[in-house]
């Protein structure tokens, strides 16, 4: 079997909006269930009974389960086809997301938050090489920053509304309405796609093994990891400390705070054109450090400037976020769909192993522990961005590979 190029749609085509646009949706509808319990947190642990940490799980565990599936995933994509499987993957999801609220103990929760985290994978896993290959390469940038923003809108539409409908109804209520709002994003996906022009790629073994030889790939999954650690750790346990004194937030205000999503949103399309440019080693740089000094705004008891820093903080993510994985699509010259797996599974296993860990470090030392942890990622993600940029290119890899 023979692997031919293709030019993929160009930026500004009819093709090229609807490939966005769904991937966008599917963006959405995958986030906006991932993250919904994050936002009311604090009101799964006054009604189950259970302490931050474990209250944290319900948010690992999905992630978890998610970075364990992206490689088979990934594998299975083979058999059945990326879209049909992304099809099937997000309307599991949301089916699950309408049962979670039924669940009348956090064990059973936790449970079926797992097996969410396992449907969900099937967009994530997916939706990156998809773009990669589907769009022509001067434009993987600007797509993929796309595509992230719909991911920043799913993880702000989920807070919101679960945060929003908790307060009148209750934290079960505002996760059954998140999960209607998902299955309405698996029909913009279907309705928006357009066919596949790409040739799939054949089996995934070599790849996988060529991928963590190359120490670009590493160290981006690395950068993935630990920022993802740092990211989710700030957004879990924020709500908790502007519920209590000095700030004394409702539970809808604490919702509101996730508006800060909409500065990733804005981030991540310029951040990705930026680095189609500049160069996304520059970027990633600069966007890494705009974290770290945004991270120590957040101790003030001055509601202006946590909120600033949290916006900050939030670009800076997102701006790092959008360069690593653009980076990650251009390394991977085959396997792009093992590549972007390799990746998002040291991204959630970031969010499900790091963001659990934040919860000791806010156990431990409140707010300032947390600060603490969450400067000590970044630093680590400054080291790891330095090498990136000492890090050489790939050779140029022939037009076709035989198989």
């Amino acid at each position: 079997m023979l692997l031919t190029e293709t030019t993929g749609h160009a930026r500004g085509t009819a093709g090229y909006r609807r490939l966005v646009g769904a991937v966008w949706a599917a963006g959405v509808g995958s986030f906006t269930l991932l993250y919904s319990p994050q936002a009311v947190l604090p009101l799964i642990s006054d009604d189950l009974g259970v302490g931050p940490s474990t209250a944290a799980l319900v948010v690992s565990v999905a992630t978890g389960t998610l970075a364990l599936s992206l490689i088979p995933m990934s594998a299975l994509a083979q058999r059945v086809g990326r879209t049909r499987l992304m099809t099937l993957a997000l309307t599991a999801a949301a089916l699950l997301g309408l049962l979670a609220p039924l669940a009348p103990t956090v064990e059973q929760l936790i449970l079926i938050r797992g097996l969410q985290g396992v449907a969900i994978a099937g967009v994530p896993a997916l939706a990156m090489a998809h773009l990669s290959e589907e769009v022509e390469p001067g434009a993987v940038g600007g797509a993929m920053g796309l595509y992230v923003a719909g991911n920043t809108m799913g993880g702000l539409a989920g807070r919101l509304l679960s945060s929003s409908v908790a307060d009148l109804a209750g934290w079960r209520a505002g996760l059954a309405a998140v999960g209607v709002l998902a299955l309405v994003c698996v029909v913009a996906f279907r309705l928006l796609l357009p066919a596949p022009t790409a040739v799939p790629e054949p089996t995934m073994r070599r790849h996988l093994a060529a991928h963590l030889r190359d120490p670009g790939v590493r160290r981006l999954c690395l950068a993935s990891f630990v920022l993802m650690s740092a990211f989710v750790t700030v957004y879990n346990f924020l709500s908790y400390r502007l519920l209590q004194p000095p700030f004394g937030l409702s539970q809808t205000l604490v919702g509101l705070v996730f508006v800060t999503y909409l500065a990733g949103t804005l981030t991540a399309p310029a951040t990705g054109s930026l680095g189609d440019r500049v160069g996304r080693r520059s970027v990633l740089l600069g966007s890494v450090l705009l974290g770290l000094t945004a991270i120590t705004l957040t101790l003030s008891d001055v509601l202006p400037v946590v909120l600033l820093g949290l916006v900050l903080f939030t670009m800076g993510f997102f701006g790092a976020h959008t360069c690593a994985s653009g980076m990650v699509a251009n390394r991977a010259r085959t396997g792009r769909s093992q590549a972007s797996a390799l990746y998002l599974l040291a991204y959630y296993a970031g969010s499900s192993v790091g963001g659990w860990a934040g919860g000791l470090a806010y156990e431990a030392g409140d707010w300032f522990g947390v600060v603490l942890y969450v400067g000590g990622l970044m630093l680590a993600a400054l080291l790891i961005a330095l090498l990136l940029a000492r890090t050489p290119p790939l050779a140029a890899a022939p037009p076709a590979e035989a198989v």
